[in-house]
């Protein structure tokens, strides 16, 4: 029966039962190939359409292919960032400042670009051309490069540059969720504002709301303030119609809420708000709100409905937070050319 999962029979191998086990040689790349190709076509359908790799130097459509080599150091050491750009109805949305910001995060975590910024934004163009999807995300990384085994990223030539087109259903979300505040210690500023590979503390901390039947989870920082989820921005309305999210000097300054930021204002031009700013809450002040919201790209506005098993507010999913949610699904499906770029399939 085929199965989504390309390794399935590699995974059930690694069950320990006691027995001594024979690890297959593979002879040949050509052999390798066909079992890469074995795996791959069992699965019930390819949610990566393609990948671009500065390694291979051009854009890989075969999934057996879309690899990256164990010695690269964002493999093994870490040393790599991020970005994702959304893919909807054909447009890819806030790709600029996406990649602004990936560069940032790139110069703080002292990796040089193999490309100039140009060259990386018309490779990832020509990336989800070549990918034909219409909606999911696209996905890109920098690191350090393939090279050797050490913890200095010395002995690596060149950086590396991936990308990935992801298929998936971009929806605007309408049902409150539940979170919890994570005991997990969130990344000191200097990690947190750069969008690097190490979430291992985004991870745990996620799970950690999994584990109690929650959505996701709250950071609060070393002064008592809040911070934000595992991979997300948050957001509040106090009961005088304020908007306010924390400032954004020791979390990361997501693209979603920036531009939820400029759009705002029209809401306090129609005096639904009162005012929008951002500001320091205390977990008190914030547990106090009227409403409350998580931001992010693939979202883009979540409602919160419940906190530590508490309501928030009347614990039903908020007018305010859904007219804020309107604002940004409108400029992502209907924004200025600014903020969507018409992918050339």
């Amino acid at each position: 029966m085929a199965t989504s999962d390309p390794y399935s029979d590699v995974n059930s191998a690694a069950v320990d039962n006691g027995e001594e086990v024979k690890v297959h040689v593979f002879s040949s790349s050509t052999e390798l190939l066909e079992k890469l190709h074995e795996n791959w076509n069992s699965a019930k359908e390819q949610p990566c359409p393609a990948m671009y790799s500065s390694v291979y130097g051009g854009i890989i459509l075969d999934p057996a292919m879309m690899v990256i080599p164990i010695d690269d150091h964002m493999v093994h050491r870490g040393h790599g960032v991020f970005d994702t750009a959304i893919l909807l109805d054909g447009h890819l949305y806030e790709l600029d400042v996406h990649l602004e910001r990936f560069l940032r995060s790139a110069s703080k975590a002292k990796i040089s670009s193999p490309f100039s910024r140009s060259t990386l934004r018309t490779i990832l163009i020509q990336l989800a051309a070549a990918s034909k999807c219409r909606n999911g995300t696209l996905r890109y990384w920098l690191s350090a490069g393939p090279g050797n085994f050490l913890l200095s990223p010395a002995g690596c030539p060149k950086s590396a540059f991936y990308a990935v087109v992801i298929k998936e259903n971009i929806l605007q979300c309408k049902q409150g969720v539940k979170v919890i505040t994570s005991t997990i210690p969130m990344k000191q500023p200097l990690f947190a504002t750069m969008k690097n590979v190490n979430y291992l503390p985004n991870v745990l901390s996620i799970m950690e709301a999994e584990e109690k039947g929650a959505f996701a989870s709250i950071w609060v920082d070393d002064d008592g303030y809040i911070a934000e989820g595992p991979n997300v921005n948050v957001a509040f309305i106090t009961h005088d119609k304020e908007l306010i999210m924390p400032f954004f000097d020791k979390i990361l300054s997501g693209c979603t809420a920036l531009r939820l930021l400029e759009l705002a204002p029209k809401l306090v031009e129609q005096g639904l708000l009162k005012s929008v700013r951002t500001g320091n809450l205390t977990v008190e002040e914030a547990k106090g709100a009227a409403e409350m919201m998580y931001i992010g790209s693939t979202l883009p506005v979540l409602p919160i409905i419940m906190w530590d098993d508490k309501p928030i507010g009347d614990g039903k999913v908020g007018e305010l937070t859904m007219a804020l949610s309107d604002l940004v699904w409108d400029d992502m499906v209907a924004g200025p050319e600014t903020q969507r770029f018409s992918v050339p399939y």
